[in-house]
C-alpha cells in the first residue's frame, strides 16, 4: 500500500507526468515485490524506431492507439495519411500528443469509445497489454472494438511470463505516483488468451529485442502491406 511519505511532496508532480513533460526525466515502474524497471521515456518521446516501424507498416486505418503515451505512433500514422486516434488516462500524455499534431482523448480503453466495432487496427505497444491488470479482460474488450476484419497488434514480454501485480511510477528519489493494477505477459500466455476468446494469431515477429503478435478474428489475413488511410471515426 502506498504510504503518505512515499507520495510526491507538495509542489512535485506525479513522476510519470514530469517525465513526459521533459521527455528525459528518469522514471521507473515499481512493483509491490520491490522489482523496479526504468521506463524508456526518451524512446517514447522520440521518433519511431525501426521496431516501431514494423508495427506502423502493419496498420490499416482507422487505428486506435491504446495507451498512446506521448503519441509517437499515432502521430506518425497521421503524418502518413492514416487516421489514428490515441487514448490515454494520463492528461499530460494526451496533451503532448495533441501538441505534436496528433489526435488523442483522455479515456480508458474500458470507457465508451467512438467507432466501437469499426476499428481496423488496435495498437497495444510498449507493454500496454498490462493495462488494467487483466489481459484476458483487455483482449476481450478489444474484440468489441475491432471490425470483423480488424487486427490487434500487441507487444509482449520477451519472457514466458504471465503475471498480475500492483505497480506505481517512481522517480530516482522514491517519490511515487498512485498505485494501479498491471500485468506482464509473454507470447505463450497471450496465445492461450487468444484461443480462449476465439481469436487467431495471424502473425508473430521480432524486431531487435522486442516481440509482437497480431490477433484477429478467424479467417482474417496477416498484415504486411504498407499502411493505408481509412476514414476518421465520428
Amino acid at each position: 500500500m502506498t504510504t503518505k511519505e512515499n507520495q510526491p511532496p507538495p509542489g512535485h508532480e506525479d513522476p510519470y507526468a514530469l517525465a513526459l513533460q521533459t521527455g528525459r526525466a528518469p522514471v521507473y515502474l515499481r512493483l509491490t515485490d520491490r522489482r523496479r524497471t526504468r521506463l524508456p521515456v526518451h524512446r517514447w518521446c522520440a521518433q519511431p524506431t525501426r521496431a516501431d516501424q514494423t508495427l506502423l507498416e502493419r496498420c490499416v486505418g482507422p487505428v486506435l492507439d491504446i495507451g498512446c503515451g506521448p503519441g509517437r505512433l499515432c502521430t506518425a500514422l497521421l503524418r502518413q495519411g492514416v487516421f489514428a486516434l490515441g487514448i490515454d488516462v494520463a492528461p499530460h500524455a494526451v496533451a503532448r500528443t495533441i501538441a505534436l499534431g496528433g489526435t488523442a482523448q483522455c479515456r480508458s480503453v474500458f470507457d465508451p469509445l467512438p467507432g466501437e466495432g469499426n476499428w481496423q487496427t488496435l495498437l497495444l505497444a510498449d507493454g500496454n497489454i498490462g493495462i488494467g491488470g487483466d489481459p484476458h479482460a483487455l483482449v476481450r474488450r478489444c474484440t468489441h472494438l475491432i471490425s470483423p476484419t480488424g487486427v490487434v497488434l500487441v507487444e509482449v514480454d520477451n519472457n514466458d511470463v504471465e503475471e498480475r501485480c500492483t505497480a506505481w511510477f517512481e522517480d530516482t528519489h522514491g517519490h511515487r505516483g498512485p498505485p494501479f493494477p498491471w500485468a506482464r505477459l509473454g507470447a505463450p500466455a497471450l496465445r492461450r488468451i487468444t484461443d480462449d476468446l476465439g481469436l487467431s494469431v495471424t502473425d508473430q515477429w521480432k524486431s531487435g529485442p522486442r516481440t509482437f503478435l497480431a490477433l484477429g478474428h478467424p479467417g482474417s489475413s496477416p498484415r504486411g502491406a504498407p499502411a493505408r488511410g481509412g476514414r476518421a471515426m465520428p
